[in-house]
């Protein structure tokens, strides 16, 4: 599929296939495409060319009664989580039931608390979205992705503004849930720690383009410096400090050789260290 804006061309000849029943992250530089992607999977966008398979289903050229027919298999946990402020914990999650459903209070109360519980929200259904932590607002856009019991639910970088170690609940909570609804679950995000946690394939796209979508231990051999630099996490590489630019600056190179000399300081340290000492266990 391709996608543009005007005369930029934000995704190009993009083309993959998401396993079922697994963790699939969309990763690559910021500016790459990775959110307009999601948003055109999702049918927020529709691309300029190409189709968009789901369960057998084209839905680029659907009309938008059966694009909604197909949008009620999807979850979706925006960056913030998207709660509505004026509305309490438990009625955010709710939310979709009573919206989209036919279902009786005691049924949207039974889902309700089944899914706080899953994301350990039990003790704050009262609280509004003002009065609780970011990664408690994650939590809860999580649960009110989960009560309609979708088919795919898709992540826009899940773990931002939060710290590592709340990072790090997330990732297991993720994981976990995954595990437990067999559900397929599509993240789009650049951390890298993060997808080594919870990814069992990864995509990387550059340029407007997929360098390769595969499984992650795939891409971890893969010599590719493109996914080799993005997946280190180093400076020196293919991939340059502006995503637009064509040549590299005079500040980028100034850049680049400070991490190099940096990287082979560090090496001669260690170096130095492992010749210096008497007995290593």
């Amino acid at each position: 599929m391709t996608k543009s804006f005007g005369s930029h061309t934000v995704l190009e000849g993009i083309s993959f296939d998401v396993p079922r029943g697994a963790t699939s992250a969309i990763m690559g530089p910021s500016g790459t495409g990775k959110s307009v992607l999601l948003k055109n999977i999702i049918g927020l966008l529709r691309p300029d060319r190409g189709e968009i398979w789901v369960d057998g289903e084209e839905t680029v050229r659907m009309r938008e009664k059966d694009l909604y027919r197909i949008r009620r298999k999807f979850g979706v946990l925006f960056q913030d989580g998207a709660l509505f402020g004026s509305m309490n914990i438990y009625d955010n999650i709710a939310f979709p039931l009573r919206e989209h459903t036919r279902r009786s209070e005691g049924e949207i109360r039974r889902i309700t608390l089944e899914k706080a519980a899953m994301v350990g929200l039990l003790d704050h259904l009262k609280k509004f979205p003002g009065e609780v932590s970011g990664g408690m607002k994650k939590r809860a856009g999580f649960a009110r992705a989960l009560v309609m019991e979708p088919e795919l639910i898709f992540f826009d970088e899940p773990d931002s503004g939060l710290d590592p170690v709340r990072v790090s609940y997330l990732d297991e909570l993720v994981k976990k849930i995954q595990e437990e609804t067999g559900a397929t679950f599509i993240i789009i995000t650049h951390n890298i720690p993060s997808v080594m946690r919870v990814a069992d394939h990864v995509g990387v796209l550059y340029r407007s383009g997929l360098v390769r979508f595969a499984s992650k231990d795939e891409m971890l051999l893969d010599d590719n410096p493109i996914i080799r630099q993005f997946l280190a996490g180093r400076a020196n590489g293919p991939i340059g400090m502006d995503e637009l630019a064509t040549e590299e600056s005079d500040v980028e190179r100034d850049l680049v050789a400070r991490s190099v000399r940096r990287a082979e300081e560090r090496k001669a340290q260690r170096e130095l260290e492992r010749d210096r000492d008497v007995l290593q266990v």
